[in-house]
């Protein structure tokens, strides 16, 4: 009989921040390893071994001790959306309200597990809007700085 696997608790931050971190070391290294997990988390190996089987047993990853990770297709979508979610974020603190890189990182991975998907959908539009006509976004941004 196949092990069913199946989605127990809601996903936590804590399961967005290794589902973000997977799909960034697999666009970076095609292979995910838990090591490289461990580096990109700045947490311990023991550490990300017990959250990989809290992922596998709620179906976002695929995972056997000694193996690589691969995300599920479901966990790739998860994991995707933080990563859209952080990128804006980040984006917006750096170019926007000149918040300096290593704070505009921390901040915006707390920011992007409490906002809403609706919102967050428009806050993109928003940064797509000022990354395409950037001579607005300096006209603004400009009177902004002074005050």
């Amino acid at each position: 009989m196949a092990n069913k696997k199946t989605s127990l608790k809601p996903i936590t931050p804590s399961m967005e921040d290794y589902l973000e971190a997977m799909v960034n070391i697999e666009k970076e290294r095609k292979v995910i390893r838990v090591r490289d997990v461990a580096k990109k988390l700045g947490v311990r190996m023991p550490t990300v071994t017990s959250m990989l089987k809290t992922l596998n047993k709620a179906g976002l990853i695929d995972y056997e001790k000694y193996e690589y990770i691969q995300l599920t297709e479901k966990g790739k979508r998860i994991g995707e959306e933080i990563s859209r979610r952080h990128n804006a974020l980040k984006k917006f603190l750096i170019h926007i309200l000149n918040v300096d890189p290593e704070v505009a990182e921390q901040e915006a991975c707390k920011m992007e597990h409490a906002i809403s998907t609706s919102t967050m959908d428009r806050f993109v539009k928003f940064m797509d809007f000022i990354e395409t006509y950037p001579e607005i976004s300096r006209e603004w941004s400009k009177y902004f700085q002074k005050g």
